[in-house]
């Protein structure tokens, strides 16, 4: 039977988001209904409000999520109701060619929940990254949902959904920052610390801050940043240069998403060493380098998505970190909200105000 419940949705184009009243189908086969008990506030669902991912309005934000399976659909085998789950947007299929190849987080055909989310008038919802979390409760496909240990903290294991994840992932995953490794991040919001976070647990030995904000640099600090540079008043390229005997980085995590950082990364990079891109750029945004210096510099440019994570792997592990003391996720939680306060806190997270904001039901 379809429940009702409470949820925020963005209407339209940089329009202000709204609490409405949402319907929850019954879940179908390989779907589930989840109640969220916390979901933290992205910066991706401010892209979706001002319609910056796609114009399939209206959306029902949220995706950074935790909470316990209500109820499972057919042939779901993988959760069962009263686990406590986070959520991810990635769902791997294990049937395309990364799949079958062994390299399952780079899935080209994840899943979402088929049957629609609805407004009281049947008007159908595009829930943000397939999930769809500023709610009370939501429905996903099942693989959708992660479990770990239930001893932790919702505001804090929702976080591995997204944003920490991606961090973490870019340092560890994606750019394989090993023991006694340089490492530079440029741009210090939640991402950015994370995947400072990241690089102190993969062993790195020098870990260099880049922001233009010194309340983020201090923040960095807290988060293993060994070094910070202020690249509003210092040349960002030459200092992490400087900090690394005249070299460069091992690996430079650009976590921004412009062309003038990527820039800065590619040539703060040591020869041979890695430049990671987290950092989501907009469709209109264009690089131009010397093809000469990308072949004469050797090394890689990669993309982290997600954080080449696989959540089924790394959520558990990460969990485990976070309770044995290794990781502490609760330093990304600024503040806690409630599901009216997400217009100001989108507002306090473009300001800079906070890392993370996270709604608790």
């Amino acid at each position: 039977m379809a429940q009702q419940v409470q949820g925020v949705i963005a209407p339209g184009k940089n329009e202000p988001v709204r609490v409405e009243t949402i319907v929850i189908p019954d879940p179908g086969p390989g779907e589930a209904v989840v109640k969220i008990q916390a979901c933290g506030v992205c910066h991706t669902d401010l892209h979706y409000k001002q319609g910056g991912i796609n114009d399939e309005f209206p959306f029902l934000l949220g995706h950074e999520a935790a909470g316990v399976v209500e109820s499972v659909g057919e042939g779901v085998t993988d959760v069962a109701p009263g686990d406590f789950v986070i959520l991810n947007w990635r769902a791997v299929c294990g049937q395309c060619r990364a799949c079958l190849r062994g390299r399952p987080w780079y899935c080209f055909d994840t899943h979402n929940a088929e049957r629609k989310m609805t407004l009281l008038d049947g008007t159908e919802l595009s829930p943000a990254l397939g999930i769809g979390a500023f709610a009370e409760k939501t429905l996903v496909a099942s693989g959708q949902c992660t479990k770990v240990d239930p001893a932790v903290a919702p505001e804090v294991a929702g976080l591995l959904g997204c944003g920490v994840m991606a961090g973490i992932g870019a340092a560890i995953n994606t750019g394989q920052v090993g023991r006694g490794d340089s490492v530079a991040v440029i741009g210090c919001g939640g991402v950015g610390d994370a995947a400072i976070a990241g690089a102190r647990l993969a062993g790195a030995a020098k870990i260099i801050a880049v922001d233009i904000d010194d309340r983020k640099l201090a923040t960095a600090k807290t988060m293993g940043a060994t070094h910070t540079v202020n690249s509003r008043s210092t040349d960002a390229v030459e200092a992490i240069r400087a900090l690394t005997d005249g070299n460069g980085a091992d690996v430079v995590i650009e976590a921004v998403g412009r062309p003038e950082t990527y820039e800065q990364a590619f040539y703060a990079r040591d020869l041979a060493g890695t430049v990671v891109l987290v950092g989501v750029p907009t469709p209109d945004m264009k690089l131009e380098l010397p093809l000469l210096d990308v072949f004469g510099r050797g090394g890689s440019l990669k993309s982290s998505w997600y954080g080449d994570c696989l959540p089924s792997r790394d959520f558990p592990m990460l969990v485990d970190l976070h309770q044995q003391g290794r990781l502490d996720l609760a330093a990304f939680v600024t503040e806690t909200i409630g599901l009216g306060d997400i217009e100001q806190a989108f507002a306090r997270m473009h300001d800079g105000d906070v890392l993370r904001s996270v709604v608790v039901f």
